[in-house]
């Protein structure tokens, strides 16, 4: 069978990742979390008074987070599909993503932890 190209693909390659977020929301609780907190901070950051560069970091932190969690749940799910027995490089791939998804937490605090830092630091 020949590969899709053009529209068709476009068409297609939309499909499969709206199919992607559908079974993340879906199936990982820690996305869904992501998802509602960034409906609630997303808002946030557009409503408060900070530069466009804070507005950008804040939101685009948010968004990062929910890309290194689905980046995750790839892994994890390649992972599980190989075998369910326990092998260290299976379990080092799960760990090393799970860490991955922590480093941007901790990410998404900092950014969001300076802009708000500096909003108080700022106030009257």
């Amino acid at each position: 069978m020949a590969k899709a190209t053009g529209i068709v693909r476009i068409i297609n390659a939309t499909r499969y990742s709206w199919q992607g977020l559908c079974s993340a929301f879906r199936y990982e609780a820690a996305f869904r979390q992501e998802v509602m907190l960034a409906l609630v901070l997303i808002p946030l950051a557009l409503w408060l008074e900070v530069e466009a560069w804070q507005r950008v970091a804040m939101i685009g932190v948010l968004l990062l987070l929910m890309v290194v969690e689905l980046l995750n749940t790839a892994v994890e799910a390649v992972v599980d599909r190989i075998g369910s027995e326990h092998h260290e490089l299976a379990g080092r791939a799960k760990d090393t993503g799970s860490a991955a998804v922590m480093v941007t937490m901790l990410i998404v605090a900092l950014v969001w932890g300076q802009a708000i830092w500096g909003l108080l630091c700022s106030a009257p």
